[in-house]
């Protein structure tokens, strides 16, 4: 049960009771995504059970589904869109209200039992391949969410990528970035363990965010700036240092943002002159986590070294200190059965 980020304690609560239409699922491994320690995302619904990078056991399936039988093994997402409103029809799936405030999970990912319901079973819940373990599967949807992110920035082969910000998404960004091709890669951090981390994962060079970007770009890359600038750190200082970095005919993808209230200032004028474009991205949607799982699957965007700290389900509230504080930490992976 989440309270703040220094308080996540362990509570007894009654294993969800399964309806016609759900199902249940035995977690094996649910990852701590980078918005489960954003505090001030998540105190003002607290207290609450968080855990959205899941993957477990099907364990009991109520009558009226078909899909999945007990013993499955699966990766399931708790929002999904609705496939019918304006906004899923023209392809902004996770602009969808449904989306955006429909939970499909009781209690939530960090417990022994989970229930799923509505549509994140039709379309939310997929059988994880035989050769993917339970750990791989719970990246299945942070990975989904940097796939829309580099198709909303339409990433070309040769592109010169920089990175602002090496957590787990900024890291999955220079994985799957080498992966479609991407030429130079630079990555920003201010923490060298990050940093070695970002270079042993893709990327050409990784300096401190507190040096002079647009300078160390240029000195790499025959005098130019990043034909893609990728924001992965939600400091106002990262989104500055995007706009310093961007070459012309470029495009910015605000994949994380600065915290509400603070306002970054933009000169439109050599934007608009240079024709570079500005993007934001946010979740995933069916299609990102499908292509996800086949990206891991097929060992083009290699998961599991990426892995640094496994907690039962009793360490928690240690789990949540060791991603909160990210100190010589990638990825923390609760495990709720041992």
């Amino acid at each position: 049960m989440y309270y703040s980020n220094s308080k996540v304690e362990v509570e007894e609560m009654p294993v969800p009771t399964v309806g016609s239409g759900d199902i249940l699922i035995k977690v094996i491994a649910s990852g701590i995504c980078g918005s489960d320690v954003l505090e001030w995302y998540r105190i003002k619904k607290a207290p609450l059970v968080l855990g959205h990078e899941v993957s477990g056991e099907v364990v009991e399936v109520g009558e009226k589904v078909a899909k999945f039988k007990r013993g499955d093994r699966v990766f399931t997402t708790h929002h999904v869109p609705c496939d019918e409103c304006h906004f899923c029809l023209t392809g902004h799936q996770t602009a969808c209200q449904v989306f955006q405030t429909k939970n499909n999970f009781n209690p939530g990912g960090f417990s022994e039992y989970l229930k799923v319901s509505g549509k994140s079973i039709d379309t939310g819940t997929f059988l994880l391949p035989d050769e993917m373990s339970y750990e791989e599967g719970s990246f299945i949807e942070p990975l989904g969410t940097v796939v829309r992110g580099l198709r909303a920035i339409d990433l070309k082969p040769g592109n010169t990528v920089l990175v602002l910000g090496c957590g787990i998404a900024g890291l999955l960004m220079i994985k799957l970035a080498r992966a479609l091709g991407a030429g130079r890669i630079i990555a920003t951090d201010i923490e060298d363990y990050r940093l070695e981390a970002a270079q042993r994962f893709g990327a050409e060079k990784a300096v401190h965010a507190g040096g002079n970007i647009p300078d160390t770009i240029r000195e790499i890359n025959n005098g130019r700036l990043a034909d893609r600038v990728i924001v992965c750190a939600g400091a106002l200082s990262a989104a500055k240092q995007a706009l310093e970095s961007i070459e012309r005919g470029g495009t910015i993808l605000f994949f994380a943002v600065p915290n509400p209230g603070e306002t970054l200032d933009v000169d439109l004028n050599p934007f608009w002159r240079n024709d570079v474009s500005l993007k934001t991205c946010y979740g995933a949607a069916p299609i990102d986590n499908i292509q996800a799982i086949e990206l891991i699957r097929a060992g083009n965007v290699n998961v599991r070294d990426m892995i640094t700290h496994r907690f039962g389900l009793q360490e928690i509230a240690k789990g949540f200190k060791t991603a909160s504080d990210g100190k010589d930490c990638l990825k923390v992976i609760i495990k709720p059965h041992g």
